[in-house]
């Protein structure tokens, strides 16, 4: 069995795609399938993508569905379905993992924990040189100091969270207890996530639902969220964001009224669907 699974969230940007890949078939931790939580890309896109996973020496499993708007949740509800392994990592299809990505998740993994990461977002210069380099995972140990430069120019930001801190002590003191996880970059035991039945697919726009109502359910089960910065590190290309709509905020609001941990609009209400999708067999 595979010690993880890294479930990708992806639509259509295959050449920033095939950047992630690229970075995770150079991690330290080589024990780890990948899932691709394709939230209905074109068929063009899905082609090139097969022949891109057909290279890869990467275990990688193709969700997709039909595109019916931003359904990120019930794609990552499939992907949690076809998983192979106890333990999952979420990253967004737009962030690149560090070397030791996959082994610092594990190395902080526990019964009864979400471990929360974070990234570092690129300025557009650090954004091209990262989608040329031929070592993504390495970006950060070859390009620090010109993540730092622009950063401090206003272009980029939170580039010190794509630094990995190797000493224990010195990490836990720099880390902001109390914030919430972060969609592209956390990781759970599949048993807990399960107790909350995972993502609410009733958010159908970006932001909320694959985050703050995921970690405010698991608190409510007590289920500990524990904050990774400094380590686990990952960079974001650069791109526009997508526009935050007050309808996730009103839906959030009825879930805290409610404090109900497990959503009755989750995994088990996809019991009978077979996502549509393949696997390379490597």
């Amino acid at each position: 069995m595979y010690k993880a699974s890294v479930i990708i969230a992806f639509y259509n940007n295959l050449d920033v795609l095939s950047v992630v890949l690229k970075a995770l078939e150079g991690q330290t931790e080589q024990n780890f399938e990948v899932i691709l939580a394709d939230d209905g890309s074109r068929a063009e896109v899905v082609e090139q993508l097969k022949l891109r996973i057909k290279a890869s020496p990467l275990h990688i499993t193709h969700i997709w569905h039909e595109d019916a708007g931003f359904r990120k949740n019930r794609c990552l509800n499939l992907c949690v379905k076809a998983s192979q392994s106890d333990y999952l990592i979420f990253i967004d299809g737009d962030c690149v993992p560090q070397q030791h990505f996959v082994e610092d998740h594990l190395s902080e993994a526990k019964l009864n924990r979400c471990v929360n990461g974070r990234r570092a977002d690129l300025s557009p210069r650090c954004s091209k040189l990262l989608v040329e380099c031929d070592t993504p995972e390495r970006f950060v140990e070859k390009h620090f100091a010109t993540m730092v430069f622009d950063g401090l120019r206003g272009q980029g930001k939170n580039v010190e969270k794509g630094y990995r801190i190797k000493n224990d002590w010195l990490r836990n003191k720099l880390q902001k207890q109390g914030k919430g996880i972060v969609g592209c970059n956390f990781s759970i035991h599949k048993q807990d996530l399960m107790r909350i039945n995972g993502f609410d697919m009733r958010y159908e726009a970006a932001g909320t639902g694959e985050d703050s109502d995921v970690d405010y359910r698991l608190q409510l089960i007590d289920v500990e969220i524990h904050s990774c910065f400094y380590k686990a590190t990952q960079v974001h290309i650069y791109h526009k964001e997508l526009p935050r709509l007050p309808v996730n905020d009103e839906l959030f609001a009825l879930v805290r009224k409610e404090q109900k941990a497990y959503t009755e609009f989750g995994i088990d209400s996809l019991a009978s669907e077979q996502p549509e999708g393949e696997s390379s067999a490597k």
